[in-house]
């Protein structure tokens, strides 16, 4: 029998970011995630955005992780009028304000820099949609809950976390909704974790389930062999030091920036890093380190061991050639370093951040190297320079790429089709299954695939409701 609930797919339908998922039940709305799309010009975007909801109407958002295309609206939803509680684990609470204050930094900081172009050149400038004292209020509303602990966010629904092995602090959610004659139970996978990757569990498997929200970012493919992984990035940080020139690495903050420092540290053990120098040039991702320093102690030890770890080791001790640079003037001043270095820097897709600014100075010289290590989205200057582009523009200029490129994906912190796959058809209770955050190809494989294993899944659209 029907619960009375639907569930409506804002965003992450048909593509990989923007998380956001509206169900209604017993007269009450809440939220699975609430996240940015990312690719295009944020500014733009923030502005003309608009919630398909009253923000003020939302009793709850249930939060899997924090990455700014699972958490970065929040911000805005407060601004809006929402007050409600905002539910996720320790990790996620810990982590959210260090990613939020950093999204609206920037977009007001580039807000700025537009309305001053705007100005001269006699056009509208915008007052800003929101502040970061809405990024403060969303640290105000948090509820923690642990994994593996029941929650009653609403009436008539029961939550509990597993851990996602995806990041520190992800979850995956599960809701147990109750009508007055029937229950049903929800699973939204988050962004499940990929087994191979380091100081991390393998995602939890779900028992049972009515209805599941599964990701799909890798639907189409497996990742290599994670010691494959390990001597192509190597082998691609040996070239470079023999080409004389330096290491560029964006990366995301939260999760992929600690875990290439973690595989450095390991080639650093095993007398294999040549580079003498190695910065992390992302305050976001130095106070996310910090973050995660603070529970190396709570994570994988046999991930641990191989680097040499013990309990209260610093990742100074664990990789002595480490270099933070906090300011600005600690990011220019790289740029007087022509050669033995390595570079890790915001933003993993470089749609801003500043490894924008280091591949303005460096993209055009070919001693220089470049290596991906995570997930390029459409729209963004990491997904054309991933796709061949030989000219591209940087603040405006045309540039030339003549840096060498290298696209490492066993880094992924996703799980790859087997693995999607594997942990799908693990659920009981035949649910039905709907995938999100993935781009249309990979969906339709891995639908593909999930039909062969015995599971009709459904690709829905932005907009699509479902009821239940």
């Amino acid at each position: 029998m029907p619960v009375n609930a639907s569930l409506t797919f804002i965003g992450a339908a048909r593509q990989v970011t923007g998380s956001c998922y509206l169900l209604k039940m017993n007269q009450q709305q809440f939220l699975l995630d609430c996240g940015m799309v990312q690719g295009a010009d944020q500014v733009r975007e923030w502005h003309k955005f608009r919630f398909p909801f009253k923000p003020k109407d939302i009793d709850a958002v249930i939060l899997s992780h924090a990455h700014i295309d699972h958490s970065g609206l929040l911000p805005l939803l407060v601004a809006k009028g929402f007050g409600g509680n905002i539910y996720c684990t320790p990790g996620t609470a810990e982590l959210l304000p260090v990613l939020l204050k950093d999204s609206v930094n920037l977009y007001l900081k580039d807000l700025e820099w537009q309305n001053r172009k705007a100005a001269r050149a006699g056009k509208k400038i915008y007052e800003p949609v929101m502040s970061l004292q809405d990024a403060e209020r969303v640290s105000d509303l948090v509820q923690v809950l642990g994994y593996n602990k029941r929650a009653f966010p609403l009436q008539g629904v029961e939550l509990e976390f597993a851990d996602a092995g995806h990041i520190l602090g992800s979850a995956i959610v599960q809701l147990w909704l109750k009508g007055k004659q029937a229950m049903k139970k929800l699973v939204f996978s988050g962004d499940l974790g990929n087994p191979a990757t380091v100081l991390l569990p393998a995602p939890t498997e779900v028992d049972q389930a009515d209805i599941v929200l599964m990701e799909s970012t890798y639907g189409n493919r497996n990742h290599q062999p994670l010691d494959n992984t390990i001597e192509e990035f190597a082998t691609a940080l040996e070239q470079a030091y023999n080409d004389g020139g330096n290491v560029f690495i964006p990366a995301f903050a939260l999760g992929r920036s600690q875990e290439i420092l973690y595989y450095l540290a390991l080639l650093h053990r095993q007398g294999r890093l040549k580079q003498r120098l190695v910065f992390l040039d992302s305050p976001m991702a130095i106070s996310i380190t910090r973050i995660y320093s603070e529970y190396l102690h709570r994570l994988e030890q046999s991930d641990l061991d191989k680097i040499g770890y013990k309990k209260g080791m610093t990742l100074e001790q664990l990789l002595p050639m480490l270099k933070v640079s906090e300011t600005v003037e600690d990011s220019m001043a790289i740029n007087r370093v022509t050669h033995g270095a390595i570079i890790i820097a915001g933003s993993g897709m470089c749609n801003g951040g500043r490894i924008v600014h280091h591949l303005k100075h460096n993209l055009w010289k070919n001693t220089n190297h470049l290596i991906f290590v995570g997930f390029q989205a459409r729209g963004t200057l990491g997904r054309r320079l991933v796709d061949g582009e030989k000219r591209v523009k940087i603040f405006g200029q045309d540039t030339v790429v003549k840096a060498k490129l290298h696209t490492i994906g066993g880094f992924s912190a996703h799980a790859g089709q087997t693995e999607l796959v594997r942990w799908a058809t693990a659920i009981g209770g035949a649910p039905e299954f709907y995938l999100v955050h993935g781009e249309p190809e990979a969906q339709q494989v891995l639908q593909e695939v999930l039909a062969e294993a015995g599971i009709q899944a459904q690709i829905p659209e932005q907009g699509q409701q479902i009821l239940f």
